[in-house]
């Protein structure tokens, strides 16, 4: 095969464009449920999205991991805020539909063992959407409507 015979890479997906899809996506479910909710904006921001629910009076910080496709969310349990509320989202194809997995961040760091081995691995930490499904985790979205602890 020549060089002009060689076939072009795909071209990769923007892992920026993937989190702001995931994020806007995450505002968009919040929002719908109605939680006043705000995007945080920036590089390097500690937190994604601001979330209050006015019926309970509890202000939620959001962290989204975005995947295009059924791979392993990159997460270090290391790197885990138990404040936080963890909002993992599968972007899947366009017109399929979106699948958000849901995890209050005190569950992540007191109990990583139920994420598998791979959330504690120390080189390239992560979680699979499979096993947040297993976990029951899928539209888990009362955990933002639960009254203050």
């Amino acid at each position: 095969m020549s060089e002009s015979e060689v076939k072009p890479k795909a071209k990769r997906a923007d892992g920026q464009v993937t989190g702001l899809a995931g994020e806007l996506f995450v505002a968009a479910e919040l929002l719908k449920r109605g939680l006043q909710t705000s995007v945080t904006f920036g590089n390097a921001k500690a937190i994604d999205l601001l979330a209050f629910n006015e019926e309970t009076g509890r202000t939620f910080t959001v962290q989204v991991k975005a995947l295009r496709k059924k791979t392993f969310f990159l997460i270090a349990h290391t790197r885990v805020k138990p404040q936080h509320i963890y909002v993992f989202v599968l972007l899947n194809k366009p017109g399929e539909a979106v699948e958000y997995f849901i995890v209050p961040g005190a569950v992540l760091f007191s109990e990583p063992e139920r994420f598998s081995k791979w959330f504690l691995d120390p080189k390239m930490p992560g979680i699979h959407p499979n096993i947040l499904q297993e976990q029951g985790l899928r539209d888990a979205w009362h955990i933002f409507h639960e009254p203050q602890p």
